[in-house]
This record gives structure tokens, C-alpha cells and sequence, in this order.
């Protein structure tokens, strides 16, 4: 490999990022292995079906719903854990108008017009209304995507630098440093 040592350091932060996001998935895989490897050993196929509802609530109708919707969950931690990341890029860009405008724009223009649409008049019900949030999140994760994609990095970094010298100055003989809030 070409530059071994920076390419496994760059996979070493990511696979470090990559586990502290898993630890809570990873929880509940152990969690339900032991709870589904008990039942099986026990004779009883149909306990052995994890319904993890049944952490929260008693009720089967309940429990019912919550695997119908466990799709859409799965959608949901896929997109939200892409789409923070995406907004915390352009946010640390200097970008909080064009995030905030993405964010409405996609809540209130796209998804919740669309989980309106489909839980009302297609009668999908609470599911249409977070399909229309989900994609609406998809939208938003979309957009934040190609702005990344296709921003100038060096560019940026000339636009750091002139921030930077704006609200600040740095004198020559290193003696003080002067700042707008002085």
C-alpha cells in the first residue's frame, strides 16, 4: 500500500467511529441471542420470535404495529445516522443559513405534506405520515450530499482565512493579539 501508515490510521478513526455507533446495536443483537437461544432451548419456538416492543409495552396490538413499522425504523437510524453527519459538515463550513433552509424546506415543504398525503388520503395512517418524514429526510440527506460533493475545499479554506482576518489581527512582532471583542 501506498502510505500504509496514513491509510490505516484513516481506517483505524473510521472503523473507532464505525464501533461507537454499533455499541448500541450491538447491545441489543447480544441481548437477543441469549433471549432466542433460551427460548429455543427451551422448546418454545414461538417466544423464541423476538419482538422487542415487548421491552416497552404488554399490549399484542401494540407489538403488532411496532413490527409493522420496524422497516421504517431500520430506514430511520440508516438516514439519521448519515444525514447529522452531513449537516454537521456544512454547519462547521459556515453554512447554518443554507442548513436551516434545507431543514425546513425538507420538514416543512416536503416530508410533512407528504406524510399527510399518505397517512390521510392514502390511509397508510402513523406509517404514511413517517414515510413522508423519511423522505423528507431523504431529501434533505440528498441535497447535503451533492453540497458536499461538489464544494471547493481549497476555496473554503481561503474563506476561513479571510473570517479569520475580519474579526481578528494578529500583530507582526508576536506581541498582542487584537480581536473584535476587545
Amino acid at each position: 500500500m501506498e502510505n500504509a501508515e496514513i491509510q490505516i490510521d484513516a481506517l483505524s478513526i473510521c472503523l473507532n467511529i464505525n464501533g461507537w455507533e454499533m455499541m448500541i446495536s450491538l447491545g441489543f443483537m447480544a441481548a437477543a441471542s441469549v433471549r432466542v437461544a433460551n427460548e429455543l432451548g427451551k422448546g418454545s419456538a414461538k417466544a423464541a420470535k423476538e419482538r422487542l416492543a415487548y421491552i416497552f409495552t404488554d399490549n399484542k396490538d401494540v407489538a403488532s404495529a411496532v413490527g409493522d413499522l420496524s422497516p421504517l425504523l431500520a430506514v430511520s437510524i440508516l438516514l439519521n445516522s448519515v444525514q447529522p453527519v452531513l449537516s454537521g459538515v456544512a454547519i462547521g463550513a459556515g453554512w447554518q443559513s443554507i442548513v436551516a433552509y434545507v431543514n425546513l424546506g425538507c420538514y416543512y415543504i416536503i416530508g410533512i405534506p407528504v406524510g399527510i398525503v399518505l397517512g390521510n388520503v392514502f390511509h397508510l395512517q402513523v406509517k404514511g405520515i413517517w414515510i413522508g418524514m423519511l423522505f423528507g429526510t431523504l431529501i434533505q440527506t440528498i441535497i447535503l450530499l451533492v453540497i458536499s460533493y461538489k464544494t471547493d475545499w481549497e476555496k473554503q479554506v481561503t474563506i476561513a482565512r479571510n473570517r479569520i482576518n475580519k474579526w481578528s489581527k494578529v500583530e507582526t512582532d508576536h506581541e498582542t493579539v487584537v480581536t473584535s471583542d476587545n
